[in-house]
């Protein structure tokens, strides 16, 4: 199969049309005199159990809008294999996640900064973070309405919730009504990415109010297979689109937004990476960039499930099947009732120890059981509620690798998780305090066995072994692309401009950019990146414009 000769021109070429790519196609393409073509490797997001908030539990099991990835065989997890479930689709995983919207710590962004990346400060950042949203709360220092992402509180939280935060008070942690305000810490319900009870994704908010823009062009089904390069300048993408390898020109830009997993991938198969790897696997090198691929963060995350005695919870019942037909009618008319869940409504961020300078956990509330990313439905049959733990800052860094030069070939996904021992004290340390929130006398009315665990597992070496044994991610892997300071960085793979080191014409836009991860949900942060993207891309193209017209006079 060769590619075709006839090569469809336009100024940007954006790859992947998920949370980052949507965002940059709305952004780029307001400029009436930019033309933009996004492609976007899955289909359609026109299923409707993606924009009804529980049909996340269909999206864990999709061959279609999943990509489904797996981890290689983790040492320090017992030699699992991982699922890693990302969204194949338009919106990317912002159509496929627990849309709970959580920035992370503001020293997060200043810890960026201080990295070597100026303009990445939270104060820098807030602007675009408030630029991004529509906040139903409505404005404050902290918030933006107006914005394409609409952010608002649960329509119908389960009781089970309001239980959780009376528990987590009772251990003594605050009470937090905005963990995106002036605190980041304490116990409340999570605000989520919906409107009218509905997910709002980057592919609703950002790109299907702007599809018919004259300039803008929007391909799915079309999987990149590489970059297309006059000497070191990027000019185009090839993509396998009904069959046929096609190629698309960039005349300005082409921006890689394909996520944690694919971005890295990309530029390895363009012959950016590490020499050494690259050429092992047969491809040619362009360029030798050693942290394409390398610095790999994921948070890490292990579920405690309580039976609960009363029939309150979204546990698969008789009284859950009987209300389910009402409560659809309601969701599809006034937007409310169970189906507007998003799995995870109840939130706490605490410090495991008070000697932590921010907050190092964040617990995740169900109101039902889980196992296995909900893809277990038998084991969701039955009253019972779950809490999730997550270590927020993990020291263990892993890698993602070509096997070979086919882009149709698996990746080979090392987390790595918990090489590093304090990751399983933190991790630890937050079992035990979740089993105290789930213990509290909150929840004495509701408690019954303690499914999982369960009473057998009691000694800190007990628990360590559980957390190996069952452990999984909770879905924010990060850093592949680092950005940093390539004179003080070996790591680094773009610059605090998100320009791929010694490459012309070529960015990296998404998750894989951070250096570090945020302590929190990482869907807010990464729409940040893109919003805050866009305008270093109008700058750069402005200069390069009158540093143009400066050379023809």
């Amino acid at each position: 199969m060769t590619a075709l000769e006839t090569t469809a021109g336009y100024d940007y070429v954006v790859v992947g049309g998920g949370s980052a790519g949507c965002v940059l196609a709305n952004r780029l393409s307001e400029d009436r005199t930019v033309t933009v073509c996004l492609l976007e490797a899955g289909p359609p997001d026109r299923h409707p159990l993606i924009h009804m908030p529980m049909g996340i539990i269909w999206l864990m099991r999709s061959k279609v809008l999943n990509w489904n990835f797996c981890t290689e065989r983790e040492p320090e997890m017992g030699g699992r294999r991982m699922f890693w479930p990302r969204g194949r689709t338009l919106g990317g995983s912002s159509s496929s996640n627990a849309m709970c919207y959580l920035r992370g710590h503001p020293a997060d962004y200043d810890e960026w900064a201080a990295l070597g990346n100026p303009g990445w400060s939270f104060a820098d950042v807030l602007p675009y973070f408030k630029r991004s949203e529509n906040q139903e709360r409505g404005a404050s220092p902290y918030h933006g309405t107006g914005g394409p992402l609409n952010v608002a509180d649960l329509r119908s939280p389960n009781r089970l919730t309001d239980v959780f935060i009376d528990a987590g008070l009772e251990t003594g942690l605050p009470f937090n009504k905005d963990f995106n305000g002036e605190s980041a810490e304490g116990v409340g319900p999570f605000q989520v990415t919906q409107k009218d009870g509905r997910r709002c994704s980057t592919a609703r908010g950002y790109l299907k109010p702007v599809r018919s823009r004259p300039n803008l062009t929007v391909i799915t089904d079309a999987y990149a297979t590489r970059v297309l390069f006059e000497g070191q300048r990027a000019v185009g993408v090839e993509y396998r689109h009904q069959g046929v390898l096609r190629k698309v020109g960039a005349t300005q830009e082409v921006i890689l937004s394909a996520g944690s997993i694919q971005s890295p991938r990309l530029l390895m198969l363009s012959g950016i990476g590490d020499r050494q790897h690259l050429q092992a696997t047969g491809v040619e090198v362009r360029h030798h960039l050693p942290g394409v691929g390398q610095n790999l963060q994921d948070h890490l995350d292990v579920i405690l499930v309580q039976a609960c005695t009363r029939p309150v919870s979204y546990g698969i019942t008789w009284r859950t099947v009987l209300r389910g037909g009402v409560d659809l009618v309601r969701y599809a008319h006034a937007g409310r009732g169970m189906f507007t869940t998003n799995g995870a409504e109840g939130c706490a961020v605490a410090r495991s120890t008070p000697e932590e300078a921010r907050p190092d956990l964040q617990f995740h509330f169900s109101p039902g059981k889980l196992r296995d990313h909900a893809r277990d439905l038998r084991f969701l049959c039955g009253e019972g509620y779950s809490l999730h733990v997550c270590n927020l800052r993990p020291k263990s860094r892993g890698d993602i690798r070509l096997i070979s030069a086919d882009p149709a070939a698996p990746l080979a996904i090392r987390a790595n998780y918990l090489t590093h021992p304090d990751d399983v004290e933190h991790m630890l340390r937050g079992f035990k305090l979740a089993r105290r929130i789930l213990g509290s006398g909150a929840f004495a009315p509701y408690r019954g066995e303690e499914i999982v665990p369960g009473r057998g597992v009691n000694s800190d070496d007990e628990i360590r072994a559980f957390i190996r044994a069952k452990a999984e991610t909770i879905y924010h892997p990060i850093g592949t692309c680092k950005m940093g300071d390539a004179a003080h960085d070996p790591l680094a793979v773009v610059d605090a401009r998100l320009r791929v080191l010694g490459i012309d014409g070529l960015r990296v836009v998404d998750a894989s950019i951070m250096p570090l991860l945020v302590g929190g949900n990482t869907n807010a942060p990464t729409v940040m990146i893109a919003e805050k993207a866009a305008d270093l891309i109008k700058v750069d193209r402005a200069a390069a414009a009158q540093a143009d017209a400066v050379r023809a006079a």
